[in-house]
């Protein structure tokens, strides 16, 4: 009997490690087109249940597409309300799992031919590069997916008395929270949902469980993803906090839904059983619940949003609010994080320049700005640093320089912005004030627009207008001295005025130059 313990214990090892190997292949290969349309197609609650379900299904995990769904949200890409219909898709999608299991693993009996496919795909891996390799990746986990099945299914087969229907809860509802509990605590402990959900389907085609009793802790497995989910989340960001709250409530929805039909539709299930199998019928029956609960939250979401939003409220979360751990297992999810961190910081930096070259002038948002941004700064920094972008990704790549390019000029600002003796000299000077002034006023609308956007342009103009008049002003200003207009001490300061100037207005229009850059490598590019 040990033996078969050891060896059902392999079989889900090998299962698991397939399932990651195969969805790392997946989304590698999807690349930044899976994120794009995720951005694109979460318009609306129902669009996002949709795009959800589609993106899940696709690279077989319903973690990735929740954390590059916390990634729009927090850059301010989707609302939460759409992000919760994304969050009821990925519960639609990940039934893929079950379906692929029973119709590929117990109905096709691929696992036959596993071995040779794991040869197959380690020469691709190994040998080739690019998208071949990529390919080599999915086909070796799907094969060691099936390989671990067959493993649990030749093990389950002989584990006699040990398990059988007899031996667990059945009959009732106690009974069947009692099971629910089980399949909870095994998803949990496995920390997969599909390895749980496999795990059933493996006993129940044995006799080891009955029908009834693996529907209700498929039911279980559905909660138990997200108390993973909720932990992990313990510490993150407030969007990482409300998506995993409205996961557990979305889920203990949809279970409250399962219960009753599975209680009182006892006889209905059997014979759903009967006919299609019980194998089919119980990823029938956990992709149906979902439907079902889906089809419940999706008229009532934008009520739901706002409970969970008063359930987990707005704190004094700063300027880099986004800048959660968790998002780091996406490379994308993460610049996202970086680069609304950064529009922070540049707006409460532009919103103080503004004020300070005003009529009249207000230095005092500036003279406050080091004790906020200069935290801030460091904190985005150590994040950024941490950020992994995989080989082979140009864009991903290109995105990642234009975000640090950004990082740097914005740093490069709030020194110049220390030396606030040169704003009223700038202000003082009839050849730079008007110049000086319009800065201040596109600065404070890009502020209050949280980016540049077509005022990208207009800073760029500004940038070209300084450089040029303080060249033209810089000579006039030495003739001046030379002549005795003004004394030395004034030529130096405003020499330096000019240099400050155009050094700031450099930075400026450099910023909103790389946040365009980045946002045309980001998940709403073309």
């Amino acid at each position: 009997m040990t033996e078969q313990i050891l060896l059902i214990l392999g079989g889900i090892g090998l299962f698991l490690f397939g399932m990651k190997v195969m969805t790392e292949g997946l989304r590698d290969a999807a690349g930044g087109r899976l994120r794009r349309f995720l951005s694109r197609f979460t318009t609306t609650p129902l669009r996002g249940t949709v795009s959800g379900a589609a993106a899940t299904a696709l690279i077989q995990s319903s973690s990735a597409t929740t954390v590059m769904t916390v990634g729009f949200v927090g850059a301010g890409l989707i609302s939460f309300p759409h992000a919760l219909g994304v969050l009821y898709g990925a519960n639609i999608g990940t039934t893929v799992t079950g379906w692929m299991i029973t119709l590929l693993g117990f109905k096709l009996h691929l696992g036959t031919i596993a071995l040779p496919g794991v040869f197959v795909a380690s020469l691709l891996t190994l040998l080739a590069h690019g998208h071949l390799a990529r390919i080599g990746r999915i086909v070796a986990g799907l094969s060691l997916l099936f390989v671990g099945l067959d493993m649990m299914q030749e093990a389950a087969g002989t584990f006699g008395d040990l398990l059988t229907p007899e031996r667990l809860p059945s009959g009732g509802a106690w009974a069947q929270l009692k099971l629910a509990g089980i399949g909870l605590v095994i998803t949990v402990v496995m920390q997969s949902s599909s390895a749980a959900m496999a795990l059933a389907l493996v006993f129940l085609g044995s006799g080891a469980i009955s029908f009834e009793q693996a529907a209700a802790m498929v039911i279980g497995t559905n909660i138990g993803t997200t108390v993973t989910a909720l932990a992990a989340s313990v510490g993150g960001s407030r969007t990482m906090r409300q998506t995993a709250v409205a996961n557990l409530l979305f889920n203990l929805g949809t279970a409250a839904l399962a219960f009753p039909v599975l209680i009182f539709g006892g006889g209905a299930l059997a014979g759903v059983a009967g006919a299609a199998g019980a194998q089919t019928a119980l990823v029938l029956f956990h992709t149906a619940f979902n439907l079902a609960g889906t089809v419940l939250f999706l008229p009532v979401t934008h009520h739901f949003a706002g409970v969970v939003e008063r359930l987990i409220p707005e704190g004094d979360a700063g300027l880099t609010a986004g800048l959660d751990e968790a998002l780091l297992k996406d490379e994308g999810a993460a610049m996202d994080a970086v680069q609304a961190s950064i529009r922070r910081v540049a707006g409460v930096s532009f919103e103080a320049l503004g004020r300070a070259l005003a009529v009249p002038s207000d230095t005092r948002a500036l003279a406050a700005l080091p004790g906020k941004t200069g935290p801030a700064l460091a904190e985005i920094e150590a994040f950024a640093s941490r950020i992994n972008i995989p080989e082979k990704r140009p864009e991903a790549q290109e995105r990642n320089a234009a975000l640090l390019h950004q990082l740097d000029h914005l740093a490069r600002l709030n020194s110049r912005l220390g030396v606030r003796s040169m704003i009223a000299v700038v202000l003082a000077d009839p050849e730079l004030s008007r110049p000086a002034r319009y800065l201040g006023e596109l600065l404070r609308r890009v502020a209050e627009a949280g980016q540049a956007g077509p005022l990208a342009d207009r800073l760029d103009w500004v940038e070209g207008l300084v450089k040029h008049r303080s060249k033209r002003h810089r000579r006039a200003v030495l003739l001046h001295e030379h002549v005795g207009l003004i004394t030395v001490n004034e030529m130096f300061d405003r020499t330096d005025a000019m240099r400050w100037l155009k050094r700031v207005t450099h930075h400026v229009e450099r910023i909103t130059h790389y946040d365009r850059a980045a946002g045309t490598a980001g998940p709403g590019a073309p």
